[in-house]
């Protein structure tokens, strides 16, 4: 791409500074660090003097304008170079070329100056039609028949062939006028209904769409999940969509029609070029005007649609991504089966692998005894405090075998049991990460592994995964695939380095995601460490092959060594900047060790004091702010939803039940809430509080714990509605069509099974086999 020039950066960075309420100067020097290789997450932490403060959502903004502006720039360089050489540029219209803000408005303009194949209005001019077409325009008073009668040669057949070739001529005039065009689109986003109808014999099998057979709402305020929704319908060939314009006009001529009849000067004289021009612009409009803008239309419906849905996804997963973690606590995970039974993975505390098992407790094999002792034996052998059980098929028969386990356990040797999201722990199971990090181990017990170390540390774990597979989209499936993957790889980018990193014990999946490292260097720098033992400093990363001074500016600030030479090197205050901590430590007459964690001390310290021409108010509040608590994790406190131990099955529910339950996604439309029976149910943003609410996101996010009541069930559908609003009332806003509703979560599910663990017999068999247990792991 070409590189902009001076007077482009200035005009870039005005239009981006008004959309993210900056200053000018502000996006040009975070512009100017973007260039020079920055990532957005060092600037936002450790260049706030340089930008003027602008946070990691407003740079996120920036970054994504600026490529489409300077996509524009290239465009309207090649446009007006292509005019040029037509000969056919002028000051005004290079002047009204320069004032366009999107590529849009860019390619009207372009239009009748685009080179284009052979259309019937270049026909009709070779022809000599052309002189025809202008005889009408200028004389209004004379029948066009007449007009056209002397073009009858050749290859014009008759009077009918020269007006029509007039006509085409004149469609195309039209088509190709750059203020009609922006008109007619600006009437239509006003006033456009979007149409959906059910084709002719597709109602039984595309019943999934049965919201959409016969559906219209405003084009304006369509919803982007109820869009994308009836474009999947369009897509399967089950729905046929249309935009209808002015339907509702009983006006002889219609707005659109109108307008057009304005571009052609046409004026209600009755007369006969006048009646003849009204019916090319009926004809221009229901033939070529219609189609094209209604399919730019569906276009810009589609992008926005899809605009909304990676938003909604990146801050699902970004709420996911800094879920509380559980600690460095040995965990044995659960991922749930029925005929190929429970597969167990016991993990320390850093998440080493210590032990694996497959235990059958359900049926066929109903070994409800073997599958508990076995499980006790390893949670004495191995002193287990934490129990994952991922959420998916028989999770909740597993909860309960473990449940009942548990019970029969003494109080300060039982650990807890979380139900926890296996979302995506198949694919990290068949991924060659798992194959790297697990040669040895079956498919199966991979995914054991991941479930107890994302209990542990969700972050350190769903790093691994692509974040595409975790599942906490909706519609992500129909969206542009790039431009999704570029977000949720921000996303990912941002969380880990706004919590940080361990130097000596991260993955490589985790290293890889910090500010300036990737793939390549992250692999080096486990390389180093495997060679060399941990690193005691951060200044041993300009050891690591390929690691130059750039990255390691960088990357050490996100990374941490708890306990190394440099007690600053467990903080996130860059080396940089050691200095300033230096003074600041010096100032209190303390050791750094003991200065640090010190509340008191560091808030008597003015900041002003500390500040130089290097480092700015924001850096210095930032240091003594991380000397107060060093090594902070932004995440919450670890909590976890208890399930209702009675209600297990959808068939379960009743109107009216009070129950608490985990957010496993958060759409446009609402929130859909676990509560323990196999299906996720949906709170509605009219049910999510007492008030109004315009975003779910007001209210709720992924993983938080909520409790809900119970509106309706609807047990065939396998949809469940739920209210979290305190005055338990019913839903009162049109919630529009729910197709929308059904979790991806219930879509697989298996027939929940016999609860075989309630049913396994006394629970003096169960006592012995614990016992037995026990005895074997002393």
């Amino acid at each position: 791409m070409a590189a902009t020039t001076p007077a482009q950066n200035i005009q870039i960075a005005r239009l981006i500074a008004e959309e993210i309420g900056a200053r000018p100067p502000q996006v040009s020097a975070a512009v100017e660090l973007i260039d020079g290789g920055a990532t957005i997450p060092f600037i936002a932490r450790y260049r706030k003097e340089v930008t003027g403060g602008l946070d990691d959502t407003q740079l996120r903004t920036l970054e994504e304008r600026l490529s489409y502006l300077r996509e524009l720039e290239a465009r309207r360089t090649a446009v007006i170079e292509s005019i040029r050489t037509q000969g056919k540029l002028t000051d005004e219209l290079e002047g009204r070329l320069a004032t366009v803000t999107t590529k849009a408005e860019l390619e009207d303009i372009y239009l009748p100056y685009k080179p284009k194949r052979r259309t019937r209005a270049e026909i009709a001019r070779e022809r000599g039609l052309g002189p025809l077409a202008e005889a009408i325009l200028a004389d209004r008073g004379k029948v066009p028949a007449e007009l056209a009668a002397p073009f009858v040669t050749g290859e014009v057949v008759d009077v009918k062939a020269a007006l029509e070739g007039a006509r085409d001529i004149l469609v195309e005039s039209l088509s190709e006028n750059a203020d009609l065009l922006g008109s007619l689109r600006t009437h239509m986003r006003e006033k456009a209904m979007l149409r959906a109808k059910v084709v002719d014999g597709k109602q039984e099998a595309g019943a999934k769409f049965a919201d959409y057979f016969d559906h219209t709402e405003r084009w304006s305020s369509a919803p982007g999940h109820r869009v994308l929704a009836m474009l999947r319908g369009r897509n399967e060939e089950v729905l046929d969509l249309s935009l209808d314009v002015d339907a509702d006009d009983a006006s002889p001529l219609k707005p659109v029609e109108r307008m057009i009849g304005n571009a052609l000067q046409i004026a209600a004289d009755g007369k006969p070029g006048s009646q003849w021009l009204a019916e090319v612009a009926r004809w221009a409009w229901r033939v070529r005007l219609s189609l094209n803008l209604s399919i730019d239309l569906m276009t810009e419906a589609r992008e926005r649609a899809e605009e909304e849905a990676i938003r909604v996804f990146a801050r699902n997963l970004k709420d996911l991504l800094l879920a509380s973690p559980a600690g460095s606590r040995c965990t044995m995970g659960l991922d749930p089966g029925i005929r190929t039974g429970v597969k167990v993975a016991v993990v320390d505390g850093t998440g080493k692998l210590l032990g694996t098992s497959t235990v059958y407790p359900f049926q066929p094999k109903n070994d409800v005894r073997g599958a508990q002792a076995e499980l006790a034996s390893l949670i004495v052998r191995h002193k287990v405090e934490l129990i994952a059980i991922g959420n998916g098929t028989a999770s909740r028969e597993t909860d309960r075998l473990v449940a009942d386990l548990l019970a029969e356990m003494p109080a300060e040797k039982r650990p807890m049991k979380v139900v926890v999201s296996e979302a995506g722990a198949s694919v990290y199971s068949a991924s060659q990460t798992a194959a790297n990090e697990f040669p040895d181990l079956d498919v199966s017990l991979r995914g054991a592994v991941s479930i107890a170390r994302r209990l542990q540390d969700p972050l350190a774990e769903l790093v691994k995964i692509d974040p595409k597979s975790i599942g906490v989209g909706q519609y992500q499936h129909d969206v542009d695939q790039y431009r999704l993957a570029r977000a949720l790889d921000a996303v990912v980018e941002d969380a880990v380095n706004a919590v940080g990193v361990d130097l000596n014990t991260a993955s490589a999946s985790l290293l890889a995601r910090v500010s300036g490292l990737g793939s390549s260097l992250a692999e080096a720098v486990i390389a180093h460490r495997d060679a060399n033992g941990p690193f005691r400093s951060r200044r041993e990363l300009l050891k690591v092959a390929r690691l130059g001074p750039k990255t390691f500016e960088q990357c050490a600030g996100f990374l941490r060594i708890p306990n190394g030479k440099e007690p600053l090197d467990a903080s996130s205050v860059h080396p940089e900047a050691y200095g300033v901590a230096a003074r600041i430590v010096a100032a209190c007459g303390r050791d750094v060790r003991t200065l640090m964690g010190d509340s008191a001390a560091l808030k008597a310290l003015d900041p002003r004091v500390f500040v130089d021409d290097t480092f700015g108010l924001p850096t210095v509040r930032d240091i003594i702010a991380e000397l107060e608590k060093p090594g902070r994790d932004p995440r919450p406190e670890f909590r976890t939803a208890t399930f209702n131990d009675e209600v297990h099955d959808i068939k379960q529910l009743k109107p009216g039940m009070l129950l608490e339950g985990t957010v496993t996604n958060v759409a446009a439309f609402g929130a859909f809430v676990d509560i323990g029976v196999h299906q996720d149910g949906l709170v509605h943003v009219s049910q999510l509080a007492d008030r109004f609410i315009k975003d779910a996101h007001e209210v709720v996010k992924a993983g938080a714990v909520v409790k809900v009541r119970v509106l309706e069930v609807d047990v065939p559908r396998k949809r469940i509605s739920l209210s979290m609003r305190k005055d338990g009332a019913a839903q009162t806003r049109d919630a529009g069509p729910q197709q929308d509703r059904t979790s991806p979560k219930g879509a697989a599910r298996v027939p929940r099974q016999p609860d075989t663990a309630r049913n396994a017999g006394p629970s003096g068999a169960l006592a012995a086999a614990l016992a037995e247990a026990m005895k074997r792991g002393k």
